[in-house]
């Protein structure tokens, strides 16, 4: 099978990370800034940053509609932290004008973790990454406060830590999938654990398998 485009939201956050991660799993990693860029990735990552600035830009840009029109038509799409909360169909504490591109049917509360200062690693099970548990970094994350019946559970914060010290957001779910689209509260790019860019490459790949060549964008 021919190698997958996928492309990387490149309007604001950790851009370069997420292509790095991307080709280093057998990807061809390309930037999209453009509508016409959009047209010819076969997936879509939409990095961590900031939620309400990336919304802002993607309508500045205009890609907002053709973004939205793509997941409609099932392009598969990583969202990773403002990723995660750009994907949602409804989010909590966000701002009086934030919108969201949705396509999955969660309800995400925006920097459920805290600030900053509360930024913090630890190693999650996710379900469909084999090889052990995945290194994760959490920077003003978010968490699905709410999953639709359609809507795979892959991560959940664990009871305890590896101290065995109890933990506040224990139960959270923080990694989730709908069919061709993928969402982590985490960024897997930041820690070098290359595994759910890995799983996403299956995804996208699956996806072309299904549809012959001269269908596809």
């Amino acid at each position: 099978m021919n190698t997958p485009t996928i492309g990387v939201l490149a309007l604001q956050g950790d851009v370069g990370a997420h292509l790095t991660a991307l080709a280093s799993v057998g990807a061809r990693a390309v930037t999209v800034r453009r509508p016409d860029e959009l047209a010819l990735v076969d997936g879509l990552v939409l990095p961590g940053g900031e939620s309400t600035t990336i919304d802002k830009l993607l309508r500045i840009f205009e890609l907002r509609d053709p973004l939205q029109a793509r997941i409609k038509e099932g392009l598969p799409v990583y969202g990773s932290c403002a990723g995660m909360i750009l994907l949602a169909d409804r989010i909590l504490d966000g701002t009086a004008d934030q919108q969201t591109i949705g396509g999955m049917d969660v309800v995400v509360r925006r920097n459920a973790f805290g600030r900053q200062v509360d930024s913090f690693e630890t190693d999650l099970d996710v379900v469909g990454v084999s090889d052990g548990a995945v290194r994760t970094a959490f920077i003003r994350a978010p968490w699905i406060e709410e999953a639709g019946r359609d809507v795979e559970v892959l991560s959940r914060i664990p009871a305890v830590d590896t101290q065995g010290r109890a933990v506040a957001a224990a139960g959270r779910i923080v990694a989730a999938r709908q069919g061709p689209l993928l969402a982590t509260a985490f960024h897997p790019e930041i820690t070098g654990d290359t595994r759910v860019h890995g799983l996403f490459v299956s995804m996208v790949a699956g996806e072309r398998s299904r549809f012959p060549a001269t269908v596809r964008r």
